[in-house]
């Protein structure tokens, strides 16, 4: 584990050579998948340290557009991106925390975790090939709901979203159409449905349109009080989503043998995981155009890693294991100088 008082020696010895004023800032964008916890930790961190963490959630595919082109000091996405791409980019990438995608709907009478589907039914869904909510194959699913005679409304994301790739990555795993006709991407060429622009949009879509179905990150369905469905897992179970089910997911990602952690997670096996449990991941460049806000983001990211666990599992995310983080400080050290 990495030791806090290394984090806190940074930062003083950065004061006391005067690379830094009393109060230091970094500036960040992307994904809205991680901008809960981000935005939890980096009040935690300033009220610590006085140092400033700006984020702007506009979406994994901005993020990695504005680090690459350096207008940001770091990105977040929760697609990773793959070593050669990060080398070409001049880029390093470390995973920061576990959540998942869940499908959420607004239908009347239904509550949250009750609706099933499988992936297959969701890639039809989404393909617009299951058109309304009384078809077969969701009743087949939900012999115990009264699924109205509606015509489904799909909603998506509209800005280049790793929530979108995880969902979209998961459903091309499972159903050969969906990879031949729709594929995975931050952005998709969507044939059906209505847009919103972020996890947020989304979610604030469904919860006031009746009759509605799209996919966010777990945490945004628990805090707009959305109803969220079960998806069967590879072991034919219908889990929910929650940080057991998350973990029992992640517990089986081979971290160790991943060149700068590019590891997906979804559809990943074992009795009790979660079907589309996803990883955010932080992007910085190894030469930085400011070092001082580059030090100052990679002493924030240390020190959420080390401290962050109970504001984590308030907000429905999982934290990274202890033998993971070690990883993340030696390659911080190793890549970073920090």
């Amino acid at each position: 584990m990495i030791k806090s008082f290394r984090a806190v020696a940074v930062v003083a010895a950065l004061l006391h050579s005067g690379s830094i004023a009393a109060a230091a800032e970094s500036n960040g964008s992307g994904s809205s998948f991680v901008n809960p916890i981000l935005s939890k930790w980096a009040a935690a961190y300033a009220a610590k340290t006085g140092n400033k963490i700006n984020y702007v959630s506009n979406g994994s595919g901005a993020g990695i557009q504005q680090v690459k082109a350096g207008s940001v000091d770091f990105g977040a996405s929760d697609m990773p991106l793959k070593p050669d791409e990060l080398a070409k980019a001049g880029l390093g990438q470390f995973p920061l925390v576990i959540g998942a995608v869940v499908p959420v709907v607004n239908l009347e009478g239904v509550a949250p975790g009750k609706i099933r589907f499988t992936g297959t039914v969701l890639a039809e869904i989404f393909m617009g090939k299951i058109k309304n909510w009384d078809d077969q194959a969701l009743k087949a699913l939900n012999p115990d709901i009264q699924l109205p005679a509606a015509p489904i409304t799909v909603v998506h994301r509209t800005d280049g979203s790793g929530t979108t790739f995880n969902f979209a990555n998961y459903l091309s795993k499972v159903s050969p159409e969906w990879k031949s006709t729709m594929g995975e991407a931050v952005s998709l060429d969507w044939q059906v449905g209505v847009g919103g622009k972020g996890n947020e949009g989304v979610a604030a879509y469904v919860g006031m349109s009746k009759n509605t179905i799209s996919y966010v990150e777990y945490a945004y369905a628990v805090r707009n009080k959305l109803t969220y469905g079960l998806v069967q897992n590879r072991a034919g179970r219908f889990v929910q989503p929650d940080a057991k089910s998350f973990r029992a997911a992640a517990d089986g990602a081979d971290w160790g043998s991943a060149k700068d952690f590019y590891r997906i997670m979804t559809d990943a096996s074992g009795d009790d995981a979660y079907p589309i449990t996803a990883t955010s991941f932080i992007l910085m460049p190894k030469k930085p155009k400011d070092p001082v806000k580059s030090r100052t983001a990679v002493d924030f990211f240390k020190w959420s890693l080390e401290n962050g666990a109970e504001d984590a599992a308030a907000l429905d995310y999982v934290t990274l294991p202890t033998s993971l983080v070690e990883r993340i400080g030696k390659y911080l050290k190793d890549d970073f100088g920090s």
